[in-house]
């Protein structure tokens, strides 16, 4: 009797404990630049660092395509200041979303890098 309610209490505390996160570092560098191929070639088997590696990579080839953007005077130079805080802003998204251990698709992007069978 009294090893039931021991183990009654112990299963009591161990839920009345804040579980700890598992932070995934591989989804995690998924969102910083060019680095979201590293995730996506070592991480083979994880799904979710897969999925925010295409996330990533979708991201790195909008940036990209912002930088093109400065070649033209002044509308290039605005139009890719405008680019530039929508793909931090996505990035942040992303390393919320990774943090949270959610494998939400971020706007925009999300349908795109679906897209990608590699």
């Amino acid at each position: 009797m009294e090893d039931t309610q021991k183990t009654e209490a112990a299963v009591a505390a161990a839920e009345e404990k804040p579980q700890e996160k598992k932070i995934n570092a591989m989804a995690l560098i998924s969102y910083i630049g060019v680095l979201s191929l590293v995730p996506y070639l070592a991480q083979e088997k994880d799904g979710f660092a897969r999925f925010h590696a295409k996330q990533g990579l979708v991201l790195f080839i909008g940036e990209a395509a912002t930088w093109v953007l400065l070649v033209v005077p002044f509308f290039g130079l605005l139009a890719a200041n405008i680019l530039s805080l929508a793909w931090l802003v996505l990035s942040v998204l992303g390393i919320i979303n990774v943090v949270n251990n959610k494998k939400e698709k971020l706007p925009v992007i999300g349908d795109l890098a679906d897209r990608l069978k590699f």
